[in-house]
């Protein structure tokens, strides 16, 4: 089978590349890097010729409102007309729990216009919808940090190793499309400001984590039900704890 990952220089796209080739398939990582920019359509009809599936982990440069927008916007539309073109029978794409639920956030407003194209358009696709990832605690407790002291919210949450979304991920492409969305969530919930803490504790990081049901996450206040998963969603099998260690050592 061929496949290609767009997006496959990132986080999530080169454990995916690696994962989908030790399985034996024939996999394309499509990136700027490989003259590939789904953003502008440069690239794509050729990466995509001949393909079986195309899986979308592409994420934005950018996580200001306008520019999130319109990186996924005309991503999404230039892949889609590409996939037209050369025929490819399966979309996949990575977005995020919550997404319909975070309209104040413009990030997650990006994904919901992504879901949106891909749902309207007529053509096979299966979604999968993670939590956030382990490997993004550094830029949440960044984002969150004034003057040595980071406040996040105790709102529970349900965060993935990004293997487990690699791994989840290429179970899906896989598969027959679904034509709707499926949930990838860590094997257990925290809150969003012990996540932070114990974090800076394995890096012994000196910065403090403060509590505030006001903190808010790029730009919307959380409750407990903003960031977890629905019922019966697909579970990591990477605790946080574990992941925690491997940064020790």
């Amino acid at each position: 089978m061929k496949i290609v990952v767009i997006g496959g220089a990132g986080l999530i796209g080169t454990k995916l590349v690696s994962l989908l080739r030790r399985k034996g398939h024939v996999v394309v990582p499509a990136s700027p890097r490989t003259g590939v920019d789904a953003v502008t359509g440069e690239g794509l009809d050729l990466a995509l010729s001949g393909a079986d599936v195309v899986v979308d982990v592409a994420n934005s440069p950018s996580f200001e409102d306008d520019a999130v927008l319109e990186f996924f916007t005309r991503s999404t539309r230039n892949v889609l007309a590409a996939k037209a073109t050369a025929g490819v029978q399966h979309y996949v794409a990575l977005s995020v729990v919550g997404t319909d639920r975070l309209k104040n956030c413009g990030y997650f407003r990006g994904k919901l216009a992504q879901e949106h194209l891909i749902r309207s358009s007529g053509r096979s696709y299966s979604i999968l919808r993670a939590t956030q990832f382990f490997e993004f605690a550094g830029h949440i407790v960044e984002t969150s940090t004034n003057g040595g002291v980071a406040r996040l919210s105790p709102a529970l949450f349900q965060p993935v190793a990004a293997d487990d979304v690699a791994a989840a991920l290429a179970d899906v492409a896989l598969a027959a499309p679904i034509n709707g969305i499926v949930e990838l969530a860590g094997p257990e919930q925290l809150s969003l400001d012990d996540f932070g803490r114990r974090y800076l504790a394995a890096i012994n990081d000196p910065r403090k984590v403060v509590a505030d049901i006001h903190a808010r996450y790029f730009g919307a206040e959380l409750d407990d039900r903003s960031l977890t998963p629905g019922d019966h969603p697909r579970l990591g099998a990477i605790r946080f704890e574990d992941w925690l260690s491997s940064l020790r050592q």
